[in-house]
């Protein structure tokens, strides 16, 4: 049993599906998770549910040895898509649910949000089965089912097409969300009711042993490049204002014998000893008066001699001001001529190729760009030279000075 969860589109409940049937097989059969895609939220939610490590699978920024290197285990996995089932990044949709699906030769199980049709959902399910003869679209999952009557009506149009099974509609499923997505796993107290309220729903209404037997081939070892470390000793800010992490980057770097030890910004603990110390992005705007009280962290940051590197909120913490959402302005760490603001928001989204040519991430890397966060100033010298994923030139992107650096772009994989 492995296999992915899809959707047609955006907001058709494949989460909460995946969550339930996570905790829900969990409980008899060991089965880990994986979210397709940059996403650093969602994966933290299917650790939880099933209480194995999740992994990132980004057909767009991850060569396919690399994700069958990342995929290959025992136990069962369970990938979320991400957006609908074959979208991904222009120019021709690379990195969409579909080639993760393609690359690791999984079948697919197609979530659809049936609330508001009935005949209807026949067309939309055969559409998606038959526009890829490659891929493998083994069934559906009905969500948001209204009664029974409704059920009849949705099964008997998919005469001929697999239904796993069919959810009723739940409102009090619905999870709190910001402005990057959901709110954090470990920010709700009530994560664990949640996830058996989900599992207990999902058990009910769906054939689970259906798709445990569904047919899919073991994902054997695969050998890939990795990432060296930038060090040998690093500390790694991670707390609630400092969540966004890759795991794969992390298991690269202990593999190549690098030692990491972390540290909480928002305990105002000082950033350990290190050769290199890591700021990953989070959710540093609202938390931005309590980081601007925590003077050990920030002084440890100003009078180390190791190299620092922060990524998207890592990096406006690295700036002399963080101005927030009310308009009120924050010092930081002054280590940067960077200001920014979330008075005025703008989305910034979008894959990146990158290139850097000076500070501790030379080289060429794929990356995404995923934030609200507006540039009031940056002076000093570029850190990435930078283009999108259709290959066209964007601004430089980031900030380096002597021993410190960062941009707005999280660096998924070395290309």
């Amino acid at each position: 049993m492995s296999f992915v969860i899809a959707a047609p589109s955006s907001g058709s409940g494949k989460t909460t599906i995946t969550l339930g049937l996570l905790r829900a097989i969990s409980r008899t059969t060991p089965v880990c998770a994986a979210k397709s895609g940059p996403d650093y939220i969602d994966p933290r939610f299917h650790e939880a549910a099933c209480g194995q490590p999740c992994l990132n699978l980004d057909a767009w920024a991850m060569s396919p040895a690399r994700i069958k290197s990342l995929a290959a285990g025992d136990i069962p996995l369970i990938v979320e898509g991400a957006m609908g089932l074959f979208d991904g990044a222009p120019p021709d949709s690379k990195g969409a649910t579909a080639d993760v699906a393609r690359i690791l030769n999984l079948p697919v199980v197609l979530v659809i949000d049936a609330g508001r049709m009935a005949g209807s959902v026949a067309a939309l399910a055969q559409g998606f089965i038959n526009h890829d003869p490659e891929l493998n679209v083994a069934g559906v999952i009905l969500n948001n089912v209204g009664s029974p009557r409704h059920e009849a009506m949705l099964r008997r149009a998919l005469s001929g097409v697999t239904v796993f099974g069919a959810v009723p509609r739940a409102a009090g499923l619905t999870q709190p969300s910001r402005h990057l997505g959901l709110v954090q796993a470990q920010e709700r107290p009530d994560l664990e009711a949640y996830l058996n309220t989900a599992a207990d729903l999902v058990a009910a209404s769906v054939d689970l042993n259906a798709l445990i037997k569904l047919h899919s081939s073991p994902l054997p070892p695969c050998k890939a490049a990795t990432i060296p470390p930038p060090a040998q000793t690093i500390a790694i800010a991670k707390d609630e204002a400092f969540a966004f992490c890759y795991p794969h980057l992390l298991d690269d770097w202990r593999r190549a014998g690098a030692s990491l030890s972390f540290f909480s910004p928002l305990a105002d603990e000082p950033a350990p000893k290190a050769d290199f110390i890591y700021l990953p992005g989070g959710y540093p705007e609202l938390h931005a008066g309590r980081l601007a009280n925590c003077q050990q962290f920030l002084n440890s940051l100003r009078t180390t001699t190791a190299q620092i590197f922060g990524e998207c909120g890592g990096y406006m913490v690295l700036g002399q001001a963080l101005i927030d959402a009310e308009g009120v302005t924050h010092k930081m760490a002054g280590l940067l001529e960077l200001e920014t603001s979330f008075a005025t928001r703008k989305l910034h989204l979008g894959y990146r190729q990158l290139q850097g040519s000076h500070g501790p991430m030379q080289g060429r890397w794929a990356g995404h760009e995923f934030h609200y966060a507006t540039t009031v100033r940056a002076e000093g010298t570029p850190l990435f030279q930078a283009q999108d994923s259709e290959g066209n030139d964007l601004s430089p992107m980031g900030l380096i000075r002597d021993n410190v650096s960062g941009s707005f772009a999280h660096l998924i994989d070395a290309t």
